[in-house]
């Protein structure tokens, strides 16, 4: 069995547990205090950071490169799309990701100043969207988990209300149709 190490509040680990959830693989959870990380998780991450799968003996850090390897590893249901061109742009999307949790975690911090990068992402996030009603496109997949877990808590986190972006804001109001992304709302509603 799969085993994930895990910490609830960390959107890096959401990510792993929706596609998880997604392709009904079966997990077993290992929480981890980010606040007091036990020294052996450095031995199964040096960074020491979650989120890690470990399976048969196998270990696996990073978010984005978990997803991936669930992605071949368990190939249904689909997560990239079969067109290649929106499989680029997935991937393209969650390559970037930073350019939105870089000024994301930055007003987290209380960093106020980057505020209006972060609108600025959330702008080109509904631009994307008003464009396409994936962000990878045509089809729901890898490209909206990598996003929706930070646009679950800057809605409640930061108070970022989506009114101004009303394509992004139809979008989370679809991911939220899905069990996995209402389960993972349900645990940022938590916080």
């Amino acid at each position: 069995m799969l085993t994930l190490y895990d910490a609830a509040r960390c959107p890096y680990c959401a990510r792993v547990r929706i596609v998880l959830a997604e392709k009904e693989i079966e997990w077993e959870t290992i929480e981890i205090d980010l606040s007091d990380r036990p020294a052996w998780i450095f031995e199964k991450n040096a960074t020491g950071r979650v989120p890690v799968v470990e399976e048969d003996g196998w270990v696996l850090p990073e978010s984005a490169v978990i997803m991936e390897y669930l992605e071949e590893r368990y190939p249904e249901p689909a997560l990239l799309p079969a067109d290649p061109a929106d499989r680029s742009l997935a991937r393209l999307r969650i390559f970037r990701h930073d350019d939105f949790t870089d000024p994301y975690y930055d007003v987290r911090r209380g960093d106020e100043s980057a505020r209006p990068l972060l609108e600025e992402q959330l702008e080109r996030l509904d631009a994307a969207l008003d464009a396409a009603p994936w962000l990878g496109g045509r089809e729901y997949g890898l490209a909206d988990i990598a996003y929706v877990p930070w646009v679950l808590r800057a809605e409640h986190l930061l108070g970022v209300g989506l009114d101004p972006y009303p394509a992004l804001s139809e979008w989370l109001h679809r991911l939220l149709q899905r069990p996995t992304v209402a389960a993972e709302a349900g645990i940022v509603a938590t916080l």
